[in-house]
């Protein structure tokens, strides 16, 4: 049965397809029959409990730099659509929140993927504090003194914003280093939120490895290994995907978070862990499934798509 989908997106013109994993989410989509009609976030208007978006047609090719062709815009009605991809990237601020209050209006006649008040209720790192006992020690705070002893205690930890995306804003800070309440200072100045601190894991240096699961369930892992030079190993600020088997270890961090990834309806997840310790749970836009079918891996754009078209 051919479905009517509506993605939510950063505009597709701004995408790069190479690594892209909404275009392949997409692209699987419109393999299927299924119709495409593409809108980014401040197009969503409410009125009267009716949600609507101003957006275009949308016909995806495997061409780099020659990758999308757009109808005219048109204005349509969510509620008319079978399934809308809320997939457009954070920073997760208030007009991404927003966004999930207005797209829960839709529900249930329209399926909207991932669960929009899931991804409101589960910030990615935020939600995984939810499993300590699978994590690196970790602090949530603006108060400088407690950064400060938690940094006494473990001698080099990461800070990063709480709400950021990418590895933006990530920075490791060692026992010895001076600048640390210079870097308080300034994330005051960028962020109202509380920060994000963790213990520095060292094994990073041999990868931060990412694993998708789509309804809860493995369904492939890429490891992402930083330039020499970096601290971060995502992959748009140097970082370099390889080709992983999953540890023991990382499948009982998966088999653990699973049901709650199923009893929240978060359909297609993205985790990351250091050494056999989970540092975030991926929920908003999570990224990695065309490097996984690069290696050889899944193709969990089609499992994604399998998992979406047993639920209609």
């Amino acid at each position: 049965m051919a479905l009517d989908v509506a993605v939510q997106m950063d505009h597709v013109s701004s995408i790069s397809i190479k690594g892209d994993s909404t275009f392949a989410i997409c692209l699987e989509a419109q393999r299927r029959g299924h119709s495409l009609f593409h809108y980014t976030p401040e197009k969503l208007s409410l009125r009267d409990g009716r949600v609507t978006v101003r957006g275009e047609a949308m016909e995806l090719r495997e061409e780099e730099g020659n990758h999308f062709t757009l109808g005219p815009a048109e204005k349509r009605d969510l509620g008319e659509a079978d399934v809308v991809l809320l997939r457009q990237d954070p920073p997760f601020d208030m007009a991404y929140i927003t966004s999930t209050h207005i797209l829960e209006r839709v529900q249930p006649k329209t399926l909207v993927v991932n669960d929009p008040a899931s991804v409101r209720n589960a910030p990615e790192k935020i939600f995984v504090t939810e499993f300590p006992e699978l994590m690196p020690e970790t602090l949530i705070t603006k108060d400088i003194a407690e950064v400060m002893d938690f940094r006494a205690e473990f001698g080099e930890i990461v800070m990063k914003p709480l709400y950021g995306n990418g590895g933006a804003g990530v920075f490791h800070i060692t026992r010895e280093d001076r600048n640390l309440t210079s870097f308080f200072e300034t994330f005051g100045l960028l962020f109202r939120e509380p920060f994000i601190v963790q213990r520095y894991l060292k094994d990073v240096r041999q990868g931060d490895k990412r694993i998708i699961l789509v309804d809860g369930e493995i369904a492939g892992a890429i490891n992402r290994v930083p330039a020499e030079t970096d601290a971060r190993s995502n992959m748009h600020v140097g970082g370099v995907a390889t080709a992983t088997e999953l540890t023991a270890r990382e499948r009982e961090i998966c088999e653990r978070i699973g049901p709650a990834l199923k009893e929240r309806d978060l359909l297609f997840v993205g985790i990351d862990v250091i050494g056999g310790l989970l540092t975030e749970i991926n929920v908003t836009s999570p990224t990695g499934i065309r490097e996984v079918s690069r290696f050889g891996g899944n193709d969990i754009a089609a499992m994604i798509w399998d998992a979406i078209e047993a639920r209609l």
